[in-house]
């Protein structure tokens, strides 16, 4: 079986995420997503996030088709931790968004499993954070 490993916030899906999603998917048999804790989103994006806890992030993305597994991921503050993760998975593929400001460490990452890495072009949608932003949540 061919895994597929992805990561990120997912904290109000959007087209942008689906998407990113269904289009890791065709690269492999099986969509795993690290989805980030409550805890990392609020380091990442600021006090007023996440906009779901964890739970309901995870809830949402179980129920899309293409996503096949989703691991809670602890709080997270190493890089070594995040390593640790890639080579528990094992992955065939590691895909990313382009632009991922973490790009050089996944590719490192991938490099330890011999995983290799995809890059998915950015569409060009309203991220979360602008949407937090427009509906007045931000």
């Amino acid at each position: 079986m061919k895994k597929v490993l992805t990561g990120g916030c997912f904290d109000m899906l959007h087209y942008g995420h689906i998407s990113f999603l269904s289009e890791a998917k065709k690269h492999g048999d099986w969509l795993v997503v690290a989805l980030e804790s409550d805890e990392n989103v609020r380091r990442m994006k600021g006090h007023t996030r996440p906009i779901h806890s964890q739970v309901q992030r995870k809830a949402m993305l179980e129920s899309l088709r293409f996503v096949d597994e989703v691991i809670a991921l602890p709080s997270m503050h190493t890089d070594e931790e995040y390593a640790k993760l890639v080579a528990d998975v094992a992955p065939s593929v590691i895909a990313l968004t382009e632009g991922d400001g973490m790009e050089d460490k996944k590719r490192r990452h991938a490099a330890t499993v011999g995983a290799a890495v995809v890059v998915i072009p950015k569409i060009h949608t309203p991220s979360t954070s602008q949407l937090a932003k427009l509906v007045g949540l931000e």
